[in-house]
């Protein structure tokens, strides 16, 4: 993934202060960023530069956002709202990794502006009001400010019909404030029913485009959000973020080369965008960029793209200022690389980074328990579980339920394979069954592609090496209605079914995984191939 030169004046307009007035500046336009319309009370001189901020921040560019909303406030001191622009771009709510304390001393600023300005509207003053919630004078509990910011943009909006701007945040926070445990995804329905009118009237509105596609991220709406998936990134080519979003969707569906496409030049755009960074924004947006590739490289059989997205991550410089983002990307990549490809003694001897947070740690120790338990290392295996026991406690320690939960689930995949080696064939089968159960009642994360391995797959594995091939057939079967053109459950599908004799399933699947996967360096592959060849000589005598 080495940047192409020809790209790179055009990659410049992220890293330079392109809302400056200079001349020599390149100024942003509604190609490249895509088409805002904000209406506020400051300096008509600002107007322009306002509503290219207001897209940079729906695009999630939250550096770029805030030097161009700091650029305004310098301007028109009198413009409360670039101060909630600033928030705003503190506020990391999908994530909560922003900071707090610089969002909080932007708010109180805008407050204090809209207080002294008459010039202010109470549209206005309503925006500040709400924003303030996720930055309360007390430390309450992250979720419940993100509730009560959604009520205020839900009655903002209701107040002020004819205002796209305040719905699109509406459904913004709805998507930020849906419960991971709800899967009927009550919250991302109403983020689309308030979306999808908006989308037809304004194609070319980034946040449109954005905030469908983080409201269909999940096995049910999925392929609801396509179309703004397809659109996205021709909305705001210039935006990393915008080129990768797209990426969550075609993950969803299983498509694998769309997924590449996306993420390459999300991870080209980050890249440039790092040589002026100052935090360690741009760096997670590569990073996160680079995992979904990484994900969707090894579902699509392209080995050696999948290692060279490896080293190239193994070969950056550290950086200060990584939130989450970055550190799961850390952790996942040589996770997904070692265990999809199911070399077990390479996983047994990663390394996890103590400086990440818990459950960043927690996914490189799943993946040492993992393959220690599968390549026979009883003792390291045994050290992954209790790490992860540690990991669990430490998150729950944080009031991080969701976290906890994840990491709970992967210590009880290693406490499977740990019992599986031991010849306990029916613990571990139970054991993996109550992870499978855990994991499947939360929705994933924003910031991963999905699990690095299923626990239902693991569960499905396990049932084939016991040679109980029609229960691991329904467990793989399972696993790819929510996950579609998985490169493992599609060959473990055909594996099962060939075992148990279902010789149409076994072709069916075999098709499946050389339709969507490419090339011979999986050997699978190969004898997928081999086995439709047989199948069809078959058929023909």
């Amino acid at each position: 993934m080495r940047l192409l030169t020809a790209l790179c004046s055009a990659l410049a307009l992220l890293t330079a202060p392109a809302w400056s007035d200079e001349g020599h500046h390149h100024q942003l336009t509604e190609k490249e960023v895509g088409s805002v319309h904000f209406v506020t009370s400051c300096a008509k001189g600002v107007e322009a530069d306002f509503n290219r901020a207001v897209a940079l921040l729906h695009s999630f560019q939250y550096e770029q956002t805030r030097a161009a909303f700091t650029d305004i406030a310098t301007r028109d001191p009198g413009c409360a709202m670039a101060q909630w622009g600033i928030a705003m771009s503190h506020y990391h709510g999908l994530w909560g990794n922003g900071d707090t304390a610089a969002g909080k001393e932007a708010i109180h600023k805008a407050q204090a502006i809209a207080a002294a300005n008459p010039q202010t509207t109470a549209r206005e003053k309503a925006y500040i009001d709400a924003l303030a919630e996720v930055y309360p004078e007390q430390g309450t509990h992250q979720v419940e400010n993100g509730q009560r910011f959604e009520e205020k943009m839900g009655a903002l909006q209701a107040a002020y019909p004819d205002d796209s701007e305040a719905a699109i945040f509406h459904a913004l926070t709805l998507a930020i404030t849906a419960p991971k445990t709800d899967r009927t995804f009550a919250n991302q329905r109403q983020c689309g029913e308030i979306l999808e009118p908006l989308f037809a009237k304004y194609p070319n509105h980034p946040g449109i485009a954005h905030y469908i596609i983080h409201c269909y991220d999940n096995p049910v709406l999925a392929e609801k959000g396509l179309n703004a998936a397809r659109a996205y990134a021709k909305i705001a080519p210039a935006s990393a973020h915008a080129n990768h979003m797209p990426s969550h969707i075609f993950t969803r569906v299983g498509s694998w080369d769309e997924s590449i496409a996306s993420n390459a030049r999300s991870a080209e755009l980050a890249a440039a965008a790092e040589k002026t960074s100052t935090n360690g924004e741009a760096r997670d947006q590569r990073l996160h960029a680079m995992d979904y590739l990484e994900y969707a490289y090894l579902q699509s059989g392209r080995v050696q793209q999948a290692k060279a997205v490896l080293d190239e991550m193994n070969s950056l410089p550290t950086i200060p200022g990584l939130t989450l983002t970055g550190d799961y990307a850390l952790a996942a990549v040589p996770a997904r690389y070692t265990l999809e490809l199911g070399n077990w003694q390479a996983a047994s001897e990663l390394h996890a980074r103590n400086e990440a947070v818990p459950w960043a740690q927690a996914i490189t120790w799943m993946a040492i328990g993992v393959g220690s338990a599968r390549a026979g290392n009883a003792e390291r295996a045994t050290q992954a579980e209790q790490m992860l026991a540690s990991l669990r406690d430490a998150t729950a320690k944080l009031n991080n339920t969701y976290w906890a939960n994840q990491v709970e689930v992967q210590r009880r995949e290693v406490a499977a394979w740990i019992a599986s080696q031991n010849g306990k064939a029916q613990d571990a089968v139970n054991t993996m069954r109550s992870a499978v159960e855990l994991e499947e009642s939360m929705d994933k994360n924003a910031v991963t592609p999905g699990a690095v391995t299923p626990a239902r797959e693991m569960l499905a594995a396990m049932l084939l090496l016991q040679k109980r091939p029609q229960e691991s057939l329904v467990e793989y079967e399972t696993v790819l209605k929510t996950a579609p053109n998985r490169f493992n459950a599609l060959y473990g599908a055909a594996s099962a079914a060939d075992a148990a004799g279902d010789a149409s399933a076994a072709n069916r699947y075999f098709h499946a995984l050389v339709e969507n996967a490419a090339g011979e360096e999986r050997p699978e592959l190969v004898t997928a191939r081999k086995k439709l060849v047989v199948t069809s000589q078959k058929m023909s005598n």
